[in-house]
């Protein structure tokens, strides 16, 4: 049996069963019949992606077909499903609202597709999850401040956060600062994309102006020893996800991802998929290749377990529950 697992930087649209997608855009007339082969280069990255660019051309497939309720349900029960195969006991789910209302649905339709597809995975497979509501860069402060708004009610009901996710070069964060304010206030917690694509300044904007509890991916901190040494003061945690940021180039070679430096100097690092479908990934591919490439030892991959409960948006009492389920399994 696998090793049981914590996934707290997980992208829905990015996760879609590729038998799924083929099915329901074939239903769609989006796409003609083809080779399953073939219609996997077209949703997956290969290992040489030449740019973010090329990554992201992946998600148009997906989005197609994520407009409707009963795919929705059906999508996220799925993903459900197969991290429960690979023995993942929690995982945070984070999708982008207004990327799945451009053919009707309104908002509380699509957060509630979502949450009953994940109120069946639990009952069916036992896998804990919840919702993370991503607010996107591009599309301006006041969506950012409807998703806090409308997204308010879910609250501990399946949601527990919001996100910042998007072009960081043109988007920077204090766009959003009055929307994350506004989350801040009700009681949100707080995770932002930030320093994947080397604009460590990033970081900090995040950390002290949208109150960012973790930050997802956060690899252009190594740049600054300071910016490091605040991450660790705030006890902010870091989402680091391996091998999409070799994928999109935010680094060259596996060997100068900093995950061991962070590591080392005592962030609280957790390891992710971002994109399960579209990296063609897993966790346990992520942990084998920080222990191939990067010297992790088994005891290593079990503190950044741990450090992923402690990360995870989960009242004491629940992080307490997933430890001990964990502890037992790993006797």
């Amino acid at each position: 049996m696998e090793m049981p697992k914590i996934e707290l930087h997980c992208h829905l649209d990015g996760s879609v069963r590729v038998e799924t997608m083929y099915e329901l855009l074939l239903e769609q007339g989006e796409i003609n019949p083809m080779e399953m082969e073939q219609f996997e280069q077209m949703v997956r990255v290969k290992d040489d992606c030449k740019s973010l660019k090329e990554y992201l051309e992946k998600f148009k497939y997906p989005l197609k077909i994520m407009q409707r309720k009963e795919y929705l349900e059906r999508i996220t029960y799925e993903l459900l499903e197969d991290l429960s195969l690979q023995n993942v006991k929690y995982v945070e789910i984070r999708f982008a609202p207004f990327l799945h209302m451009e053919e009707g649905l309104t908002f509380d339709e699509v957060v509630e597709s979502v949450l009953r597809g994940m109120g069946k995975g639990q009952e069916e497979f036992g896998i804990l999850s919840n919702v993370i509501l991503i607010c996107m860069r591009h599309e301006g402060v006041e969506n950012s401040i409807e998703i806090v708004e409308q997204g308010e009610k879910y609250l501990g009901k399946g949601v527990v956060a919001v996100d910042l996710a998007g072009n960081e070069a043109d988007f920077p964060p204090e766009i959003h600062q009055k929307a994350f304010q506004l989350a801040f206030e009700k009681g949100y917690n707080i995770t932002v994309h930030a320093g994947e694509t080397g604009i460590e300044e990033n970081i900090v904007k995040s950390i002290e102006l949208l109150h960012a509890d973790r930050i997802g991916h956060g690899i252009a901190a190594i740049k600054d020893p300071d910016i490091m040494e605040l991450i660790k003061d705030r006890g902010v945690s870091v989402e680091m996800c391996p091998i999409s940021n070799l994928q999109t180039k935010a680094i060259k070679t596996i060997e100068e991802y900093p995950i061991r430096d962070f590591f080392d100097k005592g962030l609280n690092i957790t390891v992710n998929t971002d994109n399960i479908t579209v990296s063609n990934t897993s966790l346990q591919r992520e942990y084998q290749l920080l222990m191939d490439k990067l010297g992790f030892s088994m005891d290593e991959i079990y503190t950044l377990i741990d450090n992923s409960i402690k990360a995870a948006f989960l009242s004491e009492e629940e992080k307490n529950r997933l430890r001990k389920i964990i502890i037992e399994e790993l006797g």
